[in-house]
């Protein structure tokens, strides 16, 4: 029989910056159920403990430290922490959020700033300063459908998103071999953040439902199984690429 490599990231060492709620939070639990340990992180302390009692009620080990990604030296000190309890690292997922929701001609040029320093600049920092510790591994950014759409009030948020789609590929090609560099660009998907923007009965929820080829918005748990593959050996040979999981509402064209 072939030797195939496992879709599992079962004994591994992840960390998920962003991990304590929405598409973060998902995978950092579905991590911590598959097996691996997990540290998932976010600015807010409070969120961190909670989230790393989720993960230890599948009895995965984890750490409790917060983590700025508009802040190299934050970035810095969880790197070490996780290095000094588990050895290394051998999984990297950026899942920071963050959004200015205004028309072009009246934002401001600190809203855009601080969208492009989570989500974009933050990644860098990320990738940076963990695949300096990485000996082999994978890295996969979150990044969006919306990277490769013209969506009104979204331009900050639209634009880092294409840049994390160049970061990667760019990352890529110059952490190879050891370390994979991919990203998952979900479409819509229900979270509590969500919720008030298209959940059932809102003007946009129509458009989405009737554009998706699944005719629906996603659950955050299904941007999961994406992630443990590309976090896995099973995607050894792919690095790289960005996964469109967004029930083919950018292919459906007019």
């Amino acid at each position: 029989m072939p030797d195939y490599p496992p879709v599992t990231v079962r004994e591994k060492t992840a960390v998920v910056i962003g991990g304590t709620s929405g598409i973060g939070e998902a995978i950092a639990l579905a991590f911590a159920e598959d097996g691996a340990n997990v540290v998932a992180t976010s600015r807010t302390d409070s969120a961190v403990a909670e989230t790393a009692r989720k993960i230890e009620s599948y009895g995965a080990r984890t750490l409790e430290q917060s983590c700025d990604l508009t802040d190299r030296d934050s970035i810095e000190a969880l790197c070490e922490a996780v290095v000094a309890e588990f050895g290394d690292v051998d999984v990297l997922v950026n899942s920071g959020a963050a959004a200015a929701r205004k028309p072009f001609l009246d934002l401001e040029e600190e809203e855009w700033d601080h969208v492009l320093d989570v989500l974009l600049t933050g990644v860098f920092r990320s990738c940076q300063v963990f695949a300096r510790e990485m000996t082999e591994g994978s890295i996969v950014n979150i990044s969006s459908m919306s990277a490769d759409l013209a969506r009104a009030r979204l331009m900050p948020y639209c634009t880092a998103k294409s840049g994390i789609n160049a970061l990667t590929r760019c990352a890529a090609r110059e952490l190879a071999p050891d370390v994979r560099v991919n990203a998952i660009a979900p479409g819509f998907v229900m979270t509590p953040l969500t919720e008030e923007e298209y959940g059932e009965g809102t003007a946009l929820r129509a458009g989405i439902d009737e554009r998706a080829l699944t005719g629906r918005v996603a659950r955050r748990e299904e941007i999961v199984g994406s992630a443990v593959y590309l976090a896995s050996d099973a995607a050894s040979y792919t690095t790289g690429e960005v996964l469109f999981v967004d029930g083919g509402f950018t292919r459906n064209a007019l």
